[in-house]
């Protein structure tokens, strides 16, 4: 696992030398949680009342602030698989040193945590100043361990969408449903708790949910039940995925060495 730490460190240590581009980039949240918290704002008002489904205006903003962190700094592979599959340069990666999969988890992770720290600070500062600080720091620690969980299920999702090249070459359908599943039933524009009682079991069922509302709603709510909750519902989607992974990548390969790849 040494060369795997190494080449983290590398991708880490390279887009830290471009820090100010991450800070440049760091200005989509800042325009996304002011007009999230201009509609708030409304819909608290036009109800009268401090609590919405059991969440407080402070709650929702910082609950978006997670989801947006979260959402913002998510591996982005699914294009460049794609290419590699089509150009052939990933017959030419599979000869390396290392596991494919677990290298390009290695580069994406490095290319994430760095976007997870600026977003967080950034987005924060503007939560920070319209509702006060944000929940009880203490949970912190446990929330990262679920956004890292959540980290894990995007990243096989958006492999799964690139070796999805190997057999229609064009990835930019599957991306798109995919992108939406996030938006509808992942909890990333509303909470699921404001979804009609008949759609929430189903929505917090989902993996998209696993990857963004169960870290978000624990970092405004903790609870120990609600961790562990919130971790066994990725454990068991990472496991699957993995598993769904480690098949389609194998039977990729194949189809790469049949052809002649």
């Amino acid at each position: 696992m040494g060369k795997y730490w190494a080449i983290f460190k590398a991708q880490l240590l390279n887009n830290v030398a471009y820090m100010g581009n991450f800070l440049a980039g760091s200005g989509a949240i800042v325009i996304f949680m002011f007009i999230f918290a201009q509609l708030w704002r409304a819909a608290y008002s036009s109800t009268g009342g401090n609590e919405i489904a059991g969440l407080s205006y402070h709650d929702v903003l910082w609950y978006l602030l997670l989801a947006e962190v979260i959402e913002l700094s998510k591996p982005r592979l699914a294009q460049t698989i794609a290419q590699t599959v089509r150009d052939g340069s990933i017959a030419y990666q599979l000869t390396k040193p290392y596991n494919f999969l677990v290298y390009q988890c290695s580069v994406a992770l490095g290319d994430s945590a760095l976007k997870v720290l600026v977003n967080a600070l950034v987005g924060g500062a503007v939560i920070w100043s319209i509702v006060g600080p944000p929940p009880d720091p203490r949970w912190w620690p446990l929330v990262l361990v679920l956004v890292l969980g959540g980290w894990g299920i995007y990243f096989c999702f958006t492999m799964l969408i690139g070796l999805a090249a190997f057999i229609t070459e064009e990835v930019r359908a599957f991306e798109w449903i995919y992108q939406k599943l996030i938006f509808i039933l992942g909890g990333f524009l509303i909470p699921l708790d404001l979804y009609p009682a008949w759609l929430q079991p189903i929505a917090k069922a989902t993996p998209f949910a696993q990857a963004i509302y169960g870290p978000a709603r624990f970092f405004v709510d903790p609870s120990w039940s609600r961790f562990s909750q919130a971790l066994l519902g990725q454990w068991l989607c990472l496991a699957a995925l993995v598993g769904l992974l480690a098949f389609f990548y194998q039977q990729s390969t194949q189809r790469l060495a049949i052809n002649g790849g």
